[in-house]
Order: structure tokens, then C-alpha cells, then sequence
């Protein structure tokens, strides 16, 4: 979104990241350091948007919540920071779910996308807004659109519902390793859990899943067997991250925990197995269903 003109003077000190980036050309663009904001659906077939001032630049256009980022910001950082400034989106109500970045070389917009983690009313929380309202999907193109916005709409209400899911058979990736796992299965376990949630908080590439966009942050069920079932599976790992302790063989369970994401919809299902007989199972569950060894999840982390 080149060329957006900077919001009014802020009641408080100027971060570093609220000036003009500016191009070989001359072409500008506001922030410093890259730009952000947050596209949030309610799971309800309905998302956030802003109704801009008219003395922002293409005021009375509807967007997103967003602005500039703070020197050594991420860009999710910033997204969040930004809406919940903006539109009071309040602190730990959005589960992330992608980014989509535009990239033009000295400066990026990056569009973080999420979902409600639970109801929220937006607030007008400053002088940027004429109004913040949840928007049917079906109502958006409707409305006069933010031109940057607008340009990338199409294809983000086109995974808007897409949810990638891991399924993790965890004796056969601790197994993959000879690390002395077996004589501490349940500390090996653990270990798994921990790399798990780590990625559960960084997302995975795109291109890890076979998806478009830049960043995607999948749910994550990781299933454990016999001994591995004494895992510590702390209450500090997020709700993304699901931990499937199986009554018996560990390799139905894994089965049934994909095809219970299936059938919830979830696209693509990725089952992380490097046996073979496991990888058939899965595999006729559906096309949505990727099967990849090991080393797939230890090159992700």
C-alpha cells in the first residue's frame, strides 16, 4: 500500500518507524520500517474491517486495522500492536493463522490473517477510525475499498477458511534418531513437544504445507504411545498444539486424529510418518491428506 499518508500527530514520543520509506524512484510509502495489519475473522463468516478518516490518504475507504512498525518489530507484532491501538482488539484474542506479504523491494506491507479466539467488540481507540465494524464476507467487495486492500482481497477471502493441520506420529519421529531415546521415552517425548510448540509459535513456511502466501500457523496434534504417554504436556503449550495420549495403538490413533481433521475440514492434513504401512492408511483418508517422514518436521524446527 505505497504512498499512505502518515495518521495525525501521536499524544506521546514518535517511534523511529513512523516516517517515509522511500524508493530508487522516489516512490514513498509510510513506515521505516515496513508496514502491518490485521485481517480477523470471527469464525462466523464475518471479518474486521475500518472505515478510514477522510484525512488519512483514500480516506472514507474501508480497510484494515494497520501501520507502521517500530524499529526491531516483527511485522506480527506490529499487526497486533496496531489493531489493538486502532480497533481494540484485545491482547491474546486472535490465533494466528497466515501472513501475506507485499514486498517492493525498500519497503513491505505485511497482511497478518487470524481468527477471534473468543467474541470481541472492536473500539474506535483513536482519531483514525470513522468506524469499525464485523463485515460479512459476502458484503465486502460491496463496500469502497482501500486500494491496497482491495487488490489483495480476492485472494485472501479465497483461503479464508483454509486450516492446515499436522498430525505428528511421535514414537516413529523420536525413533528416527539415534539419540538414546529408549531409555527415557517419555523425556524423549517431551522433547518432541517442546519443538512442536515452538513451531506451533513460529509458524511454518508456506511452502512446508503447499500453500501460497508467505506463513502459515497450523494446528498440531501429536499422538504418543505406551511409555511416551507419561510426556509432560504442560498447561502453558497453546490450544493449538493437542496432545493425543492413545488407550492402544499408537498407529490408529494417529489415523483416527486424521480423519477427525478431515472430516472438521481442515486442508491440507499433514501426517508426519515414516511407516510404511501407517503412510497407506493415511494416505486413503483423502487428497487432502500429505504424508512426509521425519526429517520434514526436524527441517522445520
Amino acid at each position: 500500500m505505497p504512498d499512505v499518508l502518515p495518521p495525525g500527530p501521536p499524544p506521546g514520543p514518535r517511534d523511529p518507524g513512523d516516517a517515509w520509506a522511500y524508493g530508487p524512484d522516489g516512490t514513498k510509502a509510510w513506515g521505516l520500517f515496513g508496514a502491518a495489519g490485521l485481517l480477523v475473522d470471527d469464525g462466523a463468516g464475518r471479518v474486521l474491517l475500518q472505515h478510514r478518516v477522510e484525512w488519512s490518504h483514500h480516506g472514507g475507504t474501508w480497510g484494515i486495522p494497520g501501520g507502521a512498525r517500530h524499529q526491531h518489530e516483527d511485522a506480527v507484532t506490529g499487526a497486533l500492536r496496531e489493531s489493538a491501538e486502532e480497533a481494540g482488539v484485545p491482547d491474546g484474542g486472535v490465533d494466528l493463522r497466515h501472513t501475506a506479504v507485499l514486498d517492493l523491494g525498500f519497503w513491505t506491507y505485511t497482511t497478518v490473517v487470524g481468527r477471534a479466539a473468543r467474541p470481541f467488540e472492536p473500539v474506535i481507540a483513536d482519531r483514525e477510525s470513522l468506524a469499525l465494524s464485523w463485515v460479512p464476507v459476502a458484503e465486502v467487495d460491496d463496500l469502497p475499498l482501500h486500494p491496497g486492500f482491495g487488490a489483495s482481497w480476492p485472494a485472501l477471502r479465497a483461503v479464508i477458511d483454509v486450516t492446515p493441520h499436522v498430525v505428528v506420529d511421535a514414537a516413529n519421529v523420536v525413533g528416527s534418531v539415534p539419540d538414546g531415546w529408549w531409555k527415557d521415552r517419555a523425556g524423549a517425548a517431551t522433547r518432541l513437544l517442546d519443538g512442536v510448540t515452538a513451531l506451533a509459535a513460529s509458524g511454518l513456511p508456506a511452502a512446508a504445507l503447499g500453500l501460497g502466501f508467505d506463513r502459515w500457523w497450523p494446528r498440531w496434534s501429536v499422538v504418543l504411545e505406551g511409555a511416551a504417554r507419561d510426556a509432560d504436556a504442560s498447561d502453558d503449550r497453546p490450544d493449538t498444539v493437542a496432545v493425543v495420549r492413545a488407550d492402544g495403538s499408537g498407529d490408529d490413533a494417529v489415523v483416527e486424529t486424521a480423519a477427525a481433521a478431515v472430516a472438521a475440514g481442515a486442508a491440507p492434513v499433514v501426517v508426519v510418518t515414516a511407516d510404511r504401512g501407517l503412510r497407506a492408511r493415511v494416505s486413503a483418508l483423502g487428497d487432502q491428506v500429505v504424508v512426509h517422514g521425519p526429517s520434514w518436521l526436524r527441517e522445520q524446527r
